[in-house]
C-alpha cells in the first residue's frame, strides 16, 4: 500500500502557476499507477491526471494543455505543474493510486490534500 503527503498549494491569481508535490511512502510507489485528484466543495473528488507504467499519461479535458503530471521514482515524489490557472481550478488537490482500466482512484485511504485557491 502506498500513502501520500501533498504540498505546494496556495493562493494564486488567475493566469498564474503552481507546482504541487506529493511524497509517497511504500515500496510499490515506482510501479504504481498514480494520479492527481481534486475536490471542489459540494462536488465529488475527481481524477484530473494519471500516469503509470504501460498506461502513459492521461488528463481530464478540464486541465488538458494546462496541467502536467510527472514523477521522480528515486524520490518517491509525484508532481503537478499547473499553468494558466482559472478560478474554477480552486479545490483541494490530492494524489493517490489510480485505477488503470477505469478513470478513478484505487483504494480510499486519502491524505490531507493541499488547498489551491485561484483568485485576484
Amino acid at each position: 500500500q502506498v500513502q501520500f503527503v501533498e504540498s505546494g498549494g496556495g493562493l494564486v491569481p488567475p493566469g498564474g502557476s503552481l507546482r504541487l508535490s506529493c511524497v509517497g511512502s511504500g515500496r510499490f510507489f515506482g510501479s504504481a499507477a498514480v494520479g492527481w485528484f481534486r475536490q471542489i466543495p459540494g462536488n465529488q473528488r475527481e481524477l484530473i491526471a494519471r500516469t503509470g507504467l504501460g498506461i502513459g499519461t492521461t488528463y481530464a479535458d478540464s486541465v488538458k494543455g494546462r496541467f502536467f503530471i510527472s514523477r521522480d521514482n528515486d524520490k518517491n515524489t509525484l508532481y503537478l505543474q499547473m499553468n494558466s490557472l482559472k478560478p474554477e481550478d480552486t479545490a483541494v488537490y490530492y494524489c493517490h493510486t489510480a485505477q488503470t482500466t477505469t478513470w478513478g482512484p484505487l483504494g480510499d485511504d486519502w491524505g490531507q490534500g493541499t488547498q489551491v485557491t485561484v483568485s485576484s
